[in-house]
């Protein structure tokens, strides 16, 4: 290897985790995953056919379209309060925000725009296309004022996850350190873990797997909490479960791609599978309603997309096609429509939101 080639190893990501546990010994997969995914969103633009995956409000505008709307009917039926905030969370490019915010506007709601994005390049793109929008590091600095319409679409799967295993000395967290050739490798720490998880799962067979997101709990409790002292309403949509599976289900994707989880540290994206049973019982501990976990596809069709895309159809009937095959490819449950869940939460003297079996 060059006096180059060896300067830019350093450089990477995977130079410096290399380093890192050289110096100090194995790093958490929380750590690893923590740190790939903010170099990997800090300067890049990664959803779309020419990125590395697409999500739902880049399939078609009926997405963003139908959560504006059911956002707007809960504020309305709520009374109409003033000053009302629209607060999105890892909002892409800002597509939903554009048609969400479009068709809020229909029913008289004009929210005040909150963008909660760190990427200096994905903000460009979002301005773009809400212009006027209030962006923010976190939560922390919108407004405690008034109510808060809260969207996260796929925010929580690329938060960091914490993975326990039980082996023959007990419950251990999964570390990441370097074997003799320099390549990553998943271990077990040495630190016992039994007291982290609950007595029910604690006598589980050798090799089990337990994921938890303490970073997405965190999230859970924090927006939960705003809903209960300001009111308003938020959904979580993300892929994900409802049963307390265990078991691994991280990956890495880069170009619609699966890939290795460690061989190219920062240039792939990380994600994981979202616990919503766990989910839920976070934001009731903070008093917000919960009004339940259903598929995307469920959630989508009792709120019309089928009738949507109808009247888009009739409007351009050039692209019928193209405007079945995206409802297909969200409320399917082939595609995106079982996998997909769609978490819905409200404040305590808020109305029931429609899609929901309440």
């Amino acid at each position: 290897m060059s006096r180059f080639d060896v300067e830019r190893e350093r450089r990477t990501l995977g130079g410096i985790f290399r380093r890192l546990i050289g110096s100090t010994g194995p790093i958490s997969l929380a750590h690893y995953m923590a740190e790939n995914n903010a170099r990997y969103y800090a300067d890049r633009d990664p959803f779309g056919a020419a990125g590395d995956f697409i999500t739902a409000p880049e399939i078609s505008q009926m997405f963003g379209e139908l959560i504006g709307l059911w956002l707007a009917d809960l504020w309305i039926r709520a009374g109409r309060t003033e000053p009302v905030h629209y607060v999105e969370l890892g909002p892409g490019r800002g597509t939903l925000a554009r048609d969400a915010q479009r068709a809020m506007k229909r029913y008289g709601l004009e929210p005040r725009m909150h963008l909660v994005e760190t990427s200096m390049r994905l903000r460009d793109m979002q301005l773009a296309a809400v212009p006027g929008a209030q962006f923010h590091d976190d939560l922390s600095r919108v407004p405690m004022e008034g109510p808060v319409l809260l969207v996260a679409n796929e925010f929580l799967d690329a938060l960091p996850v914490r993975q326990l295993v039980q082996t023959v000395d007990g419950w251990r967290e999964i570390m990441v350190a370097v074997d003799g050739e320099g390549k990553f490798v998943e271990t077990p720490g040495r630190q016992p873990m039994d007291s982290a998880l609950p007595e029910a799962r604690r006598n589980a067979a050798p090799g089990t797997v337990v994921e938890t997101s303490p970073a997405s709990a965190a999230i859970l409790f924090e927006v939960a909490g705003r809903l209960a002292s300001q009111g308003g309403a938020a959904l979580f949509i993300d892929y994900g479960y409802t049963d307390g599976r265990s078991g691994s289900t991280l990956q890495a994707v880069r170009g619609h791609e699966k890939r290795s989880l460690f061989d190219t540290p920062g240039e792939v994206d990380l994600s994981a599978h979202v616990d919503f049973a766990q989910m839920e019982q976070v934001a009731r501990s903070r008093g917000a309603r919960v009004l339940g976990t259903v598929t995307q596809g469920e959630w989508l069709t009792r709120l019309g997309i089928a009738d949507r895309a109808e009247a888009l159809a009739d409007f351009a009937p050039q692209h019928r096609d193209a405007l079945m095959r995206a409802r297909d490819r969200l409320v399917e449950p082939d595609q995106m429509g079982d996998l997909f869940k769609v978490l819905g939460l409200v404040a305590p003297d808020w109305p029931d939101g429609a899609g929901f079996a309440v």
